[in-house]
């Protein structure tokens, strides 16, 4: 049996000891992906999500995890990415920064227990990178050089 199908997760918006966060809840199935847990780490602060008027190579609005690797993986200079990609928490170093559907998973599981507007590790055009308001779920594009908030996030086959 896989460790991963015998773990029971807690309530969605507690705290998932061992993991690394609060449990966002599962991330239902989207193309080629898997369904999985989500874990929100800890806000790491406020960062750019970087080199503004370049297209990136995160193009995926689903998979942070692949976003947040070609990111720190390219020759550009991307400190939102960098920042949930150096974190760790409990033991686990496999944070990224989230996708702008993961986000907003986020937003529908924990409405009302987060705020602020924070980066997704996908981009919108060479300006602007996707974000997501946990006040009320609003998604947007920003300007890639202003700060935003940085919630990285892990994930846990099921």
């Amino acid at each position: 049996m896989n460790t991963a199908q015998s773990i029971q997760p807690p309530a969605i918006g507690e705290v998932w000891l061992g993991q690394g966060g609060i449990y966002a809840g599962v991330m239902p199935a989207r193309g080629t992906e898997e369904t999985y847990h989500l874990i929100l780490g800890d806000e790491l602060g406020r960062f750019e999500w970087g080199q503004y008027g370049d297209e990136s190579p995160a193009t995926s609005l689903i998979d942070g995890m692949a976003n947040t690797e070609a990111l720190v993986n390219s020759d550009g200079e991307y400190p939102a990415a960098v920042a949930a990609y150096e974190h760790k928490a409990e033991g686990h170093s496999d944070f990224y920064l989230p996708s702008a559907a993961e986000l907003y998973e986020i937003w529908l599981n924990l409405n009302g227990k987060l705020s602020g507007w924070v980066w997704s590790s996908s981009q919108r055009s060479a300006d602007n990178a996707f974000n997501v308001y946990f006040g009320d779920g609003s998604q947007d594009g920003t300007v890639k050089s202003d700060e935003l908030r940085v919630r990285p996030v892990r994930r846990l086959p099921i």
